[in-house]
């Protein structure tokens, strides 16, 4: 196993990130990451390319001889279930979005029984 998988492995485990979210966000099929990951398939450079940019890294971070991995326990309240890498402008954007509309939500809905209060009065 190369040491670029190595430290993936220990980033992905260290960070509670599953393989199959991996997967997902590097376009990278299931079972062809699972090869990589267990060290059964030679990584290229466009895979080495494709999981660090899929985990916020550089190809570099994950070829040093020591990978420092942020702690879980010690990162801020406002990020949600796993660390991933820093979000990118427009995923923060759509986040903003889905907040306000959540914060709003029951606005919309307790201003639908108003309505239907009235439409019966």
């Amino acid at each position: 196993m190369t040491k670029f998988i190595s430290n993936v492995n220990k980033y992905l485990s260290e960070m509670k990130i599953k393989q199959s979210y991996l997967s997902m966000i590097t376009g990278i099929d299931k079972n062809k990451m699972s090869r990589l990951l267990t060290g059964s398939q030679e990584e290229s450079g466009t895979d080495m390319e494709k999981i660090a940019s899929g985990l916020g890294k550089s190809v570099e971070f994950f070829l040093a001889d020591a990978i420092v991995v942020p702690q879980i326990g010690n990162m801020a309240t406002n990020k949600i279930t796993f660390y991933a890498g820093e979000p990118s402008q427009k995923q923060e954007q759509i986040a903003k979005q889905l907040m306000e509309l959540m914060e709003n939500i029951d606005e919309v809905i307790s201003a639908k029984s108003r309505f239907e209060n009235i439409a019966r009065g």
